[in-house]
């Protein structure tokens, strides 16, 4: 049902935005701004139940606690980089937008290090020593 109410509230943003943008497009943009932000809200909440199902899996097949939270962690960086390049590009700034997608990709790459190191070196065991 909350999926509803977010299109039915994507779809009267984005009719206001269409009528406002001629008269005033500070306004329009702050509409779309607000609009962007109370979705954003609305979904967080849902992705604690998420994150909470993932923690439960990952101690179930025993996963080290560092990798699911750099996981989580990595996957929060993804959705909220979109979030502020997509608000950015909506706003004409499409240059500033790739460079918030710059930043986040970095940061991605940044908390991936050490999974990366781990699986390497899981490969490394297994490959005989010449």
């Amino acid at each position: 049902m909350e999926i509803l109410q977010i299109v039915t509230l994507g779809i009267v943003a984005t009719l206001l935005f269409l009528i406002l943008k001629n008269v005033n497009q500070t306004f329009a943009f702050f509409v779309i701004l607000i609009t962007g932000i109370i979705i954003f809200i609305s979904v967080i909440q849902q992705i604690n139940s998420i994150f909470q199902l993932i923690k439960t899996l990952g101690t179930k097949a025993q996963v080290d606690g560092m990798y699911l939270e750099t996981i989580l962690k990595i996957i929060g960086i993804a959705y909220i980089t979109e979030l502020g390049a997509s608000i950015t590009k909506d706003a004409g700034l499409a240059s500033v937008a790739s460079k918030i997608e710059l930043a986040g990709k970095i940061f991605i790459l940044l908390l991936a290090i050490p999974i990366i190191t781990a699986v390497i070196e899981a490969i490394l065991r297994f490959i005989p020593a010449a």
